[in-house]
């Protein structure tokens, strides 16, 4: 296509909250973009290049590093529920609290690629969650110990203590 030519673009609406767009407008005349369209459309690129990456089923170890709104009712409950219903994958996470009643969370996380992105993109999607981010390597943890067939957590039964 040539490059003085414009064909097939379409506009679309998108509403920000202001410190946003004051984020977006600082990063497109920091980076020499010549408008806030061409900084979205390149963000916009770049999602859509790794989201058609294969993933696959090979073993993968990494981070789902989420930002969430912790005054949202019921998010952090809904995001301790997606990790406990994969205790396979999610080897460990680390919460900290920031300003503005956010939290940074990172979870730690290892197995099939394309189960990782699942769980991911379903942590991302919980209304409250702000941003996220997941990180993939091929180098993975030792072996943990695996939970037994029969261990509480992985039947439903609970301790009496």
């Amino acid at each position: 296509m040539n490059e003085g030519v414009k064909s097939g673009v379409s506009r679309v609406s998108v509403s920000l909250p202001q410190p946003l767009l004051r984020a977006l407008d600082q990063m497109v005349a920091a980076r020499g973009f010549e408008s806030r369209s061409q900084a979205i459309a390149e963000m916009i690129n770049k999602q859509l290049a790794e989201h058609q990456q294969q993933l696959g089923e090979e073993i993968m170890a990494g981070t789902i590093t989420l930002v969430y709104d912790n005054s949202t009712p019921g998010l952090q409950k809904q995001l301790a529920d997606l990790q406990h219903a994969h205790l396979t994958e999610v080897i460990s996470s680390l919460h900290v609290h920031l300003i503005h009643a956010h939290t940074m969370e990172v979870i730690l996380v290892q197995g099939p690629a394309a189960r990782l992105q699942s769980i991911f993109d379903r942590m991302l999607t919980c209304r409250g969650v702000t941003t996220g981010r997941l990180q993939l390597t091929t180098v993975i943890l030792p072996p943990v110990h695996p939970l037994p067939a029969a261990h509480p957590s992985v039947t439903g039964e609970t301790c009496n203590v």
